[in-house]
């Protein structure tokens, strides 16, 4: 009776220590770059280059900002509580899904500077567009969501070890 009650015991000990193993930290992992910089594109992040950041706070969401100026396109990749202090545009719906940025009409209205390249006013960027994910790791990836990976490897190793 020893034996069975010690071979049923393991893999709820395997399945606690990779669950435990997996939720390291609660807070969200999410990808930091702008795609000035080598491997973070429009599309993709060369993960191998940028690695994941751990978002801050604990009801934290992965952002990733598109700006538009004709063929111009710029996009950003952080958590929204890292984006919050520096943009004044960031939409007050923040549920999961893309939507336009928020008109700032009084941004620098009282500053009389000639010097163009410092965009007091925010206006370079004709079309802005925010991504707010948050119900998976890494979702700020690419417009559509991406699977974790983990969470498929860690499945797929438990169904061999209870199955086999």
């Amino acid at each position: 009776m020893y034996s069975t009650y010690t071979n049923h015991c393991i893999p709820v000990l395997v399945l606690t220590a990779v669950l435990l193993a997996t939720n390291v930290s609660g807070n969200l992992w999410c990808y930091k770059c702008v795609s000035s910089e080598p491997g973070c594109t429009v599309d993709a992040v060369n993960w191998f280059i940028h690695s994941a950041i751990t978002c801050p706070r604990s009801d934290d969401k992965c952002v990733k900002i598109i700006d538009r100026k004709g063929s111009d396109l710029l996009i950003t990749r952080d958590c929204l509580s890292n984006i919050i202090p520096f943009r004044r545009d960031i939409p007050a719906d923040r549920f999961e899904g893309c939507r336009p940025a928020a008109t700032q009409p009084k941004l620098a209205v009282y500053v009389d500077n000639s010097v163009r390249e410092l965009d007091l006013k925010k206006d370079y960027f004709s079309d802005t567009t925010y991504c707010f994910c948050e119900f998976d790791e890494w979702c700020n990836h690419s417009l559509k969501m991406q699977s974790n990976y983990l969470i498929i490897f860690t499945i797929a190793l438990l169904s061999l070890i209870l199955f086999h």
